[in-house]
């Protein structure tokens, strides 16, 4: 019996593209805008995973500044156009990214991304730095009606790239990504260089690397964990 093609499905900022700085200086663009002091660096990066909406709103409040949703939606949109001039400014994936998931490729993964970026934004920025061609989906938080941690943001990816989830496996930085993998009961793998200011092995996840070169030994070992824990 030939089985599915397995899928990779992989977060974008803190795990496939290292996006921090470019998201802190357009956060920091605005709040200066609004009359704030910019926010340091390591403060404004754990803001990073749940979206532009909510990394703004968590910028707000981390100044003082009311978050009203007035003010909020105004800001957003500024925030979007600011960020979308300056996507790949310094944005770039990080080290081994783009050979491990060759070595994916040519394994027969099909690959796909789940972020709660924008797609227009993670289409813009996985197309800047080359690499949009090789998923075979782009699922920001905007392509469905649900979002992380919402379990249904995950499997829709996953059957939009013709997979099945019961041999899947899903890649992230943040408690959002392991607690969205745990709700569709697929394995997860935790990436312990990414934007979380909590050690992903406090989240559960079923594995965590340090580098991207020990993914598809995790990956592997854990596509069969999935064929029995979901479906």
């Amino acid at each position: 019996m030939t089985l599915e093609a397995p899928t990779l499905v992989l977060d974008l900022d803190g795990t496939l593209v290292d996006t921090a700085s470019d998201l802190v200086a357009t956060l920091n663009f605005i709040l200066q805008r609004e009359g704030a002091t910019p926010l340091a660096f390591d403060v404004a990066r754990g803001m990073v995973g749940h979206g532009a909406r909510a990394m703004l709103e968590a910028g707000l409040l981390a100044s003082r500044l009311a978050a009203t949703p007035e003010r909020v939606e105004v800001l957003f949109n500024e925030f979007v156009a600011y960020y979308a001039d300056h996507i790949a400014d310094t944005s770039r994936p990080f080290p081994g990214t783009l050979a491990a998931l060759d070595r994916f490729t040519a394994a027969g993964w099909t690959l796909a991304v789940c972020t709660n970026k924008l797609e227009s934004l993670s289409r813009q920025l996985l197309g800047r730095l080359g690499m949009a061609g090789r998923f075979v989906v782009i699922a920001g938080q905007d392509t469905y009606d649900v979002r992380k941690p919402d379990p249904r943001h995950l499997t829709e990816t996953i059957r939009s790239a013709g997979g099945n989830a019961r041999r899947a496996v899903m890649v992230g930085d943040s408690e959002v990504d392991i607690a969205t993998a745990q709700a569709a009961a697929i394995p997860v793998v935790g990436v312990s260089f990414g934007y979380s200011p909590v050690p992903l092995a406090d989240f559960g996840p079923d594995r965590v690397i340090d580098d991207y070169g020990a993914l598809f030994d995790a990956a592997t070992e854990l596509l069969a964990v999935g064929e029995y824990r979901a479906g």
